[in-house]
């Protein structure tokens, strides 16, 4: 049953809710980044004299680590969190046990916050590497699950 009667549903939507929060958190971190250094543009319109851009220059467009960084971070989410979202819902459908839906889902968030933490403190790839690899076993278990079970039925 997809509604907040169900604890199991519920968890998904509170771990959906959280990674939807964390794309959209970090599309305006790099924008602050842009904004606090004025550099780090993506795109040449972005060097136009504007409102929020009073002296554009050419230089604004060159990499700038520290709102690349962000925007690196932001491309991992996009890359990751989708599939959670999809993979987490059909796991949903399988009726689990409310224990394992928290284990998988909060687990799955708590392994995208520490990537993020280890991301922004320019922790090692390995570091990286192993928060990365625990959050896509997770869906990749959420989406085997789900096809077992459709395949079973």
């Amino acid at each position: 049953m997809l509604d907040l009667t169900n604890p199991v549903f519920e968890t998904y939507v509170i771990a959906a809710a959280l990674m939807v929060l964390k794309i959209m958190g970090q599309g305006w971190m790099t924008v602050y980044r842009m904004m606090k250094s004025n550099s780090g543009l993506a795109s040449p319109e972005d060097v136009q004299k504007g409102i929020l851009n009073t002296d554009p220059r050419p230089e604004q467009l060159d990499v700038n680590d520290y709102v690349d960084r962000s925007r690196r971070m932001h491309r991992n989410d996009l890359e990751n969190i989708p599939a959670f979202l999809i993979a987490g819902l059909l796991f949903v459908v399988t009726d689990p046990s409310l224990l394992l839906a928290q284990l998988l889902m909060y687990g799955f968030v708590a392994a995208r916050l520490a990537h993020f933490v280890a991301y922004a403190t320019k922790q090692t790839h390995e570091v990286r590497a192993t928060f990365y690899t625990i959050g896509s076993l997770i869906v990749i278990y959420l989406a085997v699950h789900a096809l077992v079970a459709a395949l079973a039925s």
